[in-house]
Protein backbone atom coordinates (compact mmCIF):
# COMPACT_ATOMS: atom_id res chain seq x y z
CA UNK A 1 0.00 0.00 0.00
CA UNK A 2 2.91 2.65 0.59
CA UNK A 3 4.56 1.70 -2.26
CA UNK A 4 1.62 2.30 -4.65
CA UNK A 5 1.08 5.51 -2.62
CA UNK A 6 4.68 6.24 -2.85
CA UNK A 7 4.33 5.85 -6.96
CA UNK A 8 1.10 7.87 -7.23
CA UNK A 9 2.90 10.94 -5.11
CA UNK A 10 6.08 10.66 -7.74
CA UNK A 11 3.74 10.16 -10.41
CA UNK A 12 2.05 13.70 -9.58
CA UNK A 13 5.24 15.49 -9.17
CA UNK A 14 6.65 13.63 -12.73
CA UNK A 15 3.61 15.16 -13.86
CA UNK A 16 4.12 18.54 -12.68
CA UNK A 17 7.57 19.20 -13.88
CA UNK A 18 7.21 17.92 -17.29
CA UNK A 19 4.65 20.25 -17.74
CA UNK A 20 6.60 22.51 -16.87
CA UNK A 21 9.31 21.39 -19.19
CA UNK A 22 6.54 21.01 -22.03
CA UNK A 23 4.23 23.56 -21.59
CA UNK A 24 5.85 25.83 -19.49
CA UNK A 25 2.76 25.64 -17.33
CA UNK A 26 3.51 24.21 -13.55
CA UNK A 27 0.88 23.55 -11.02
CA UNK A 28 3.42 23.82 -7.98
CA UNK A 29 5.94 26.45 -7.22
CA UNK A 30 9.77 25.42 -5.54
CA UNK A 31 8.23 24.47 -1.84
CA UNK A 32 5.23 22.61 -3.60
CA UNK A 33 7.63 20.03 -5.48
CA UNK A 34 10.29 19.46 -2.34
CA UNK A 35 6.90 18.90 -0.27
CA UNK A 36 5.75 15.93 -3.21
CA UNK A 37 9.33 14.80 -4.18
CA UNK A 38 9.71 14.73 0.34
CA UNK A 39 6.39 12.55 0.97
CA UNK A 40 7.11 10.22 -2.07
CA UNK A 41 10.87 9.49 -0.62
CA UNK A 42 9.11 9.34 3.29
CA UNK A 43 6.84 6.50 1.55
CA UNK A 44 9.29 4.47 -0.05
CA UNK A 45 11.21 4.09 2.85
CA UNK A 46 8.32 3.23 5.38
CA UNK A 47 7.14 0.50 2.24
CA UNK A 48 10.96 -0.46 2.15
CA UNK A 49 10.86 -1.36 5.56
CA UNK A 50 7.79 -2.69 6.45
CA UNK A 51 8.83 -5.13 3.34
CA UNK A 52 11.45 -5.93 5.38
CA UNK A 53 9.65 -6.79 8.77
CA UNK A 54 7.30 -8.89 7.12
CA UNK A 55 10.38 -10.74 5.91
CA UNK A 56 12.06 -11.09 9.04
CA UNK A 57 8.65 -12.11 10.34
CA UNK A 58 7.98 -14.96 7.68
CA UNK A 59 11.43 -15.91 7.95
CA UNK A 60 10.97 -16.78 12.01
CA UNK A 61 14.15 -14.59 12.48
Amino acid sequence: MFLYASLIVFVVYFVNVASGAFWDRVFLGDVGEMLILFTASILFVVAIIKKEADRKNKDGS
